[in-house]
């Protein structure tokens, strides 16, 4: 069975991305072969680059596994190393492509390149593909707002808190999901419980604040309104980071359950109050705002490119 196969980080999964992804199944289709999606771990830039820091991923492995599955396509993972690097485009091809998938389309973006120096560009890889049988077909950058959509983009939104913008890329909302944790039960003192989030997987966290989010507990289907909070908690003089998320109109015990967060609105940065009372007004506040943006939101995200 020959493959459809497209190559790269697919950071986020935006729409982008889902661009070349549509085209990669339609070619599939045209052989009744397998849609492929061949990514790299670690990232490239955290191998290559000298003075990289490194950033957690706005999509971690299992997460873009489980939504690569969920559109029919495989997820294949190279441990990439300086030796893959610095392999020659026509080797990488061969070795990682050809011979495992027996590809007969490359689906790649216009500015795609791959091999020692990204020298394997699009003209070179056409020339390859002459060589063993496949086509190599090009997807132009979707620009949503005058911009192209790229995984730097999403990333920039959320670092500044703007998770609507990042959705309106991503074509979905962002979602932090993880396991409720033992927390210091400052929350519940002032008569707003809230669940510290230990995520399952290290993941991208926007920009400290306060969030109108939907909530969804383990495998229900149903979400439900909330705030949440991510940051040190100046107030206590916190040093650690805390994810905390308080449910609107709910409650229980949810220690040890899974928790899935999409962010929806920005409500405001993260401050020091003078005093707790004046911190516990601002959290009814807060929990007062995120059920108008909550209301005032779609029930979804809608659909671009």
């Amino acid at each position: 069975m020959t493959s459809a196969v497209s190559v790269g980080a697919f950071d986020g999964l935006h729409l982008g991305h889902y661009q070349i992804l549509r085209r990669t199944l339609a070619r599939a289709r045209e052989r009744a072969g397998r849609s492929v999606v061949v990514s790299f771990d670690p990232h490239p830039d955290l191998v290559l680059a000298k003075s990289f820091q490194a950033v957690a991923p706005l999509t971690p492995l299992p997460e873009k596994r489980e939504r690569l599955a969920a559109l029919g396509v495989e997820f294949q993972v190279l441990p990439f190393t300086r030796e893959l690097a610095a392999l020659e485009p026509e080797e990488f091809v061969e070795r990682h492509l050809v011979r495992p998938y027996a590809l007969h389309a490359l689906v790649v973006g216009v500015n795609f390149a791959l091999g020692r120096g990204r020298s394997g560009n699009v003209p070179r890889l056409r020339e390859i593909g002459r060589r063993f049988g496949f086509e190599v077909e090009t997807v132009p950058l979707l620009e949503i707002g005058g911009a192209p959509v790229t995984s730097t983009r999403t990333r920039a939104a959320l670092a500044a808190g703007r998770v609507d913008e990042a959705a309106r890329l991503l074509g979905r909302r962002y979602v932090l999901g993880g396991t409720v944790v033992p927390g210091n039960a400052i929350g519940r003192t002032l008569g707003v419980p809230t669940a510290n989030l230990r995520l399952h997987e290290e993941k991208f966290l926007p920009a400290h604040g306060i969030y109108a989010v939907w909530a969804r507990i383990g495998s229900e289907s149903a979400r439900r309104p909330g705030a949440m909070s991510i940051g040190v908690r100046p107030t206590f003089g916190g040093q650690e980071r805390t994810l905390e998320v308080h449910l609107i109109d709910w409650s229980g015990d949810l220690l040890g359950a899974d928790l899935e967060v999409e962010l929806v609105d920005w409500i405001r940065p993260e401050l020091r109050f003078e005093s707790v009372e004046a911190l516990s007004v601002a959290m009814r506040e807060d929990l007062a705002e995120a059920r108008r943006r909550l209301a005032a939101a779609p029930a979804e995200v809608p659909q671009a490119g």
